[in-house]
């Protein structure tokens, strides 16, 4: 334990900040086919991924205490979504990706009551992600910024996804298969943090670590694409 709080702490203070952003830099009707309010997050959705480009929420301190529901709702379509764009939970049964069901906005993050639970299973709100990903190392940054919450008593998230300009698609249902997708933490006090994920079935899975997805949130505002390795962000010397 004294050791996660340390990591949490260089991650914290290692880096200097830049300057925050705002989600409508990103949900706004230039990037979205249709901007979704969720009550407890937004998304902005994609009518030819048929999925979330953006999704974005507040988190505040005192609910990641609260709740903790165990029992988990059962995925469903979004009927505020054209017919010819929504995508269903079975969409995803036995896909050649060997992907997940893989929620931007995360069910821990959201179980302090049952209808924020509730509203996290819109599958308008579920990308696919490569299983091992999804469940080993993607769930890092989701654990992360629950820790993050708890300290600063309140966070900024935005989740965005990276399609490419030609994506694989499942065959059944012709959801696009991102290349990625990544994560930006900020605050009103100058805290930023942004994490990157390739969805590919041959990245590294065992000793991955949170730190080696730290990236520059300035290439996270740019949308640059692919956010090539060479200009991900060394961890603080303490962090080390």
């Amino acid at each position: 334990m004294l050791r996660l709080s340390f990591v949490i702490f260089c991650l914290l203070v290692g880096m200097g900040s830049a300057s925050a952003a705002e989600s409508g830099d990103f949900i706004n009707k230039q990037n979205c086919d249709q901007i979704l309010d969720k009550g407890f997050y937004q998304i902005c959705y994609q009518y030819s991924a048929k999925g979330a480009r953006y999704v974005g929420y507040t988190l505040v301190g005192s609910n990641m205490e609260a709740g903790n529901i165990k029992k988990r709702p059962r995925f469903y379509p979004d009927t505020a979504i054209p017919a010819r764009y929504r995508t269903t939970s079975s969409d995803y049964t036995k896909n050649e990706f060997h992907a997940d069901r893989g929620h931007l906005a995360p069910d821990a993050s959201f179980d302090y009551s049952s209808k924020s639970l509730h509203s996290v299973y819109s599958m308008a709100n579920i990308i696919p992600q490569y299983s091992k990903i999804n469940r080993k190392t993607w769930v890092k940054a989701e654990k992360y910024e629950r820790q993050v919450t708890r300290k600063l008593g309140s966070v900024h998230v935005m989740n965005g996804v990276v399609y490419g300009p030609n994506p694989k698609r499942m065959r059944k249902s012709g959801i696009a298969y991102p290349q990625a997708y990544w994560k930006m933490l900020y605050d009103n006090h100058g805290f930023e943090r942004c994490f990157y994920y390739k969805n590919d079935s041959h990245e590294k899975i065992k000793g991955d670590k949170l730190r080696d997805h730290l990236v520059d949130c300035k290439l996270v505002k740019a949308r640059s694409p692919g956010l090539p390795v060479a200009h991900r962000m060394r961890p603080a010397a303490k962090a080390s």
